[in-house]
């Protein structure tokens, strides 16, 4: 069975899965692993000089997200003793920079949850695919029932 050394518990702050983070808890304690959390907010800005006014709005409401995103993983960090050093919540698209993190910060499990609904998609959800294929360490896909 692999030792692993740095789990990232990789989160959606739309919904509240404890079997995840109790998951993602139980495996750093077994494991004497550094636990780190991420999320990314999405940004949807699109750069439209014509339409400046609604561009503010949009920046302020990205802000408002990243903001209630810190505050909810901050909850939750420490909740499960993670210390602010390995909290990384950021705007970007989460099908990639969950990858970007783990391989910038050597983790070697990523622990996320996993809806699957349709199409190929049936057996992992569209993010959690995405990170499965491409992340370089091994990916815990906990399936969630909705």
């Amino acid at each position: 069975m692999a030792t692993y050394q740095h789990i990232l518990l990789a989160i959606d702050t739309s919904e509240q899965h404890p079997q995840i983070y109790d998951k993602a808890a139980s495996l750093a304690k077994q494991n004497q692993a550094t636990l780190s959390i991420c999320h990314l907010v999405e940004n949807y800005l699109a750069p439209d000089l014509a339409y400046e006014g609604i561009n503010n709005v949009t920046i302020e409401m990205q802000e408002d997200l990243l903001n209630s995103a810190k505050l909810q993983i901050k909850t939750l960090a420490t909740d499960l003793s993670i210390s602010e050093e390995q909290q990384w919540i950021e705007f970007g698209n989460p099908r990639y920079d969950v990858v970007r993190l783990a391989d910038e910060h050597q983790v070697d499990l990523i622990v996320m949850g996993s809806h699957g609904r349709h199409g190929l998609q049936l057996l992992l959800g569209s993010t959690a695919n995405a990170v499965l294929h491409h992340a370089k360490c091994d990916v815990l896909a906990v399936r969630l029932n909705d």
